[in-house]
């Protein structure tokens, strides 16, 4: 009897670990509230996400809309969108693909200006802490690429699209560039003259002028390139440097408490 009983209930544990796997494949899957939706839909509840800030929301209803609705213009639509929706999430390498994924599927697109702004917008912000910061940080080991990367965007921008509504405001920034690229560059060559490394540091003015000849850094990228040039016993490019430095900058702050012992101004560190 005992046999039977243990038999029996052997069996009915059995059959309840039967039914509850079975069980398992009854319950519902997660419903996907966006199944049935068209493109519309999609589109118009994804920006919502976007406008009360919850991008990471709205990339995956745009990633839908694009999967089930590749053609037409709210599927095109979505791919500038949610290059935008990366860029706000703090997703700067995935901004700037779906950019330039824009741009190279839709060159003729009507908005295709603002993916060329937005590219540029990106590498901006991404730099924009490096190369503010100048005088509270040594940038002789940093590579600015951003910033470059940046100001190429906005040339095209501005050279492809004169008339478009971003132009003026990435024709700005790019002086801004023009300008903070020029520090750098000053900025590695004061790191090398310090360091005793002349030719580096003459290298590096020499190129700051030559790259950026309106800006305002080269003030101070000539007087290095002075410095470096007298350093090195090259007196004829020593002088030639102090030339273009009181032609453009007659009233240089470098020149400025000159010696009373008749020196040139350039030995006075």
């Amino acid at each position: 009897m005992a046999r039977f009983i243990f038999g029996s209930l052997a069996g009915n544990i059995a059959l309840i670990g039967a039914l509850v796997l079975g069980g398992c494949g009854l319950l519902p899957e997660q419903i996907d509230e966006t199944a049935g939706w068209n493109a519309q839909k999609l589109y118009s509840e994804a920006k919502s996400s976007m406008n009360e800030g919850g991008y990471d929301q709205a990339i995956k209803m745009f990633e839908k809309l694009e999967a089930r609705y590749p053609y037409g213009r709210f599927a095109q639509q979505a791919q500038i969108e949610v290059a935008y929706a990366y860029y706000k999430s703090g997703e700067p390498a995935l901004a700037i693909a779906a950019a330039d994924r824009f741009i190279k599927l839709h060159p003729n697109h009507p908005h295709v200006d603002y993916a060329y702004y937005l590219k540029g917008l990106v590498n901006f912000n991404e730099d924009l802490g490096l190369l503010a910061g100048l005088s509270r940080q040594d940038l002789s080991e940093r590579d600015p690429r951003g910033a470059r990367e940046a100001f190429d965007t906005f040339r095209e921008l501005v050279t492809r699209f004169p008339e478009s509504r971003y132009a003026s405001d990435a024709s700005q920034r790019m002086q801004y560039l023009v300008n903070s690229l020029a520090a750098h560059e000053v900025h590695v060559a004061r790191y090398y003259y310090r360091r005793g490394a002349y030719v580096a540091a003459a290298n590096r003015a020499q190129a700051a002028i030559t790259s950026y000849p309106q800006a305002p850094a080269n003030e101070e990228a000539l007087f290095l390139l002075v410095k470096s040039y007298d350093a090195m016993g090259m007196n004829d490019l020593r002088d030639d440097a102090d030339r273009v430095l009181r032609k453009n900058f007659p009233d240089s702050v470098y020149f400025a408490g000159g010696p009373k012992d008749n020196r040139p101004w350039w030995q006075l560190w």
